[in-house]
């Protein structure tokens, strides 16, 4: 679909808008209205967020351009990556949110079904075609799943969002072994089909519907998936109505249902792909580099740098400085991972160098890599204040000084919804509250041994609910007794995973 089909829609996205920043519409009204255009209120309904819709979360030189070009002219003081492979600018007025959304479209990123009941962002694992090990490059089937689901947003009501992810390797870093629809893909260059999974309240691994699927057919488990859900899903209770929820009203014969949506489909409609891999040919500067943050690529001579801002907020600042740079080097482009981590592939060793200095403020250790959620003094439905945890957090771990590893990277979400992915975290955090010297204070729910590698998937296991003011002293006791064995984290987990409930015994009880 074209920008110019799109903006039509949003003429109506203008119009409410205004009226909602006049006051005129409510808060709960607008949030159903503006979700499916990327968009929401932030707390206290002054200000709005927008959301821009990035498939596998490719950023090129020219979008990157867009984003710099808006941050300049509304002056925005906030930029979040986000855990589904998007990049959110928080803190707008009406006539930025209006501007920025319609202004997208001539470069190609369409916020409609950003949020709401619609498909999200697809998401691919982000080194895609460019990683050493890969199986294969999923980018480009990813890319025709995007173009397709795009279409159902005018076409079909869905019971809540569905979101589609495509994995390259057995890394799972999109989580496809336990998203509403999943393909992983295999050695022999075809895809193992996982569905009806999902994070959030009641978190389900995927069910397995297919193996060695031909990546010339994923339309129509898409078609099928989405035909499933409008049969199955839950259209009168919102809080059961994700694909999670089918296999308790399916039960043993959800894949049995899903391959007869899938016969259908084949059936009924030609959804055939051919996608083309592109090669990279780039002129090499004759060097080579080494760096914690720098990765070869499988394209010899060529290297990724990975930038990863505290919290997943950079300084707006940041980005022009690294379009500027860009702007100069040939087939480079910004990927967002789900862990907020961003890469910038296809560098040259020299190029890799320059962009290091730039983003010399790139989390320094694996603890200073953590995620956390936007957090609830931005997000209307949050609990906590994930970014102002972590930003206290990684300063009083600086001041610890355990070697890095000691801590590990942990995953913070301010409410249930896990936009934090904390039940993934080797620890998470959960926002929540506490009854404590006869009142109710801030905490949050801790997680331990959380894993989403293929084959190893599992969520976190519930220790208990920890006083928020107490998180910094669990952590440090944590840290000391396992910088004592001289090991990392993980490999002192696997032998002491009593000993972790022992010292956060006296936090949560």
């Amino acid at each position: 679909m074209q920008a110019a089909e799109w903006k039509k829609d949003y003429e109506e996205f203008e119009e409410v808008t205004r009226q909602f920043f006049a006051g005129e519409v409510p808060v709960p009204k607008y949030k159903g209205f503006s979700g499916g255009f990327g968009s929401y209120a932030q707390r206290g309904g002054k200000a709005s967020m927008l959301r821009l819709r990035l498939p596998g979360g490719r950023v090129s030189k020219e979008k990157l351009g867009f984003v710099v070009k808006g941050i300049e002219k509304y002056h925005i003081d906030k930029v979040h990556f986000t855990t589904c492979q998007t990049i959110q600018l928080h803190n707008l007025n009406a006539d930025a949110v209006c501007e920025l959304a319609v202004k997208a479209l001539d470069y190609g990123i369409v916020t409609r079904g950003g949020g709401g009941d619609f498909p999200r962002n697809v998401m691919v694992s982000p080194l895609s075609g460019v990683e050493k090990g890969e199986c294969f490059d999923v980018l480009p089937y990813a890319q025709a799943a995007a173009d397709y689901l795009m279409g159902f947003i005018k076409t079909v009501k869905l019971p809540r969002k569905l979101k589609v992810c495509f994995s390259n390797s057995p890394k799972n870093e999109t989580h496809a072994t336990f998203r509403d629809l999943g393909f992983v893909a295999r050695e022999d260059g075809r895809f193992d089909v996982y569905s009806a999974g999902g994070l959030g309240n009641n978190p389900r691994m995927g069910i397995k519907v297919a193996e060695a699927a031909d990546g010339s057919k994923i339309l129509y488990y898409i078609k099928a998936m989405v035909n499933l859900f409008v049969s199955y899903g839950n259209y009168e209770n919102r809080a059961k109505a994700r694909t999670r929820y089918m296999q308790e009203v399916l039960g043993d014969r959800y894949t049995e249902c899903f391959q007869e949506k899938l016969r259908e489909a084949m059936k009924e409609e030609k959804l055939d792909i051919c996608v083309e891999n592109t090669e990279i040919i780039k002129r090499l500067d004759g060097t080579a580099i080494e760096d914690r943050r720098v990765i070869p690529q499988k394209q010899e001579g060529l290297y990724a740098v990975e930038y990863h801002p505290l919290g997943g907020c950079p300084q707006p600042s940041k980005l022009k400085e690294l379009y500027e740079a860009m702007s100069g080097m040939d087939d480079i482009e910004l990927r967002i991972a789900p862990d907020e981590t961003v890469y910038i592939i296809n560098c040259t060793a020299k190029e890799a160098e320059k962009l290091l200095d730039i983003t010399a403020d790139s989390a320094e250790t694996l603890f200073e890599s953590s995620v956390a959620c936007i957090g609830a003094s931005i997000c209307q439905v949050g609990v906590r204040d994930s970014q102002k945890l972590l930003e206290r957090l990684i300063k009083e771990a600086r001041e610890w000084g355990y070697v890095d590893g000691v801590l590990p990277k942990i995953h913070i979400s301010g409410c249930p919804s896990s936009c934090g992915t904390h039940q993934i975290g080797r620890i998470g955090f959960r926002g929540g509250v506490k009854k404590s010297d006869g009142a109710m204070q801030p905490a949050f729910v801790l997680t331990v041994n959380g894993e989403d590698a293929e084959g190893r998937e599992h969520f976190g296991e519930q220790v208990g609910t920890i006083l928020e003011s107490d998180i910094p002293a669990f952590l440090k006791q944590l840290g000391a007794e396992v910088a004592e064995s001289g090991k990392g984290f993980d490999e002192w987990y696997e032998g002491h995973a009593e000993r972790f409930v022992e010292i956060a015994k006296p936090y949560v009880e």
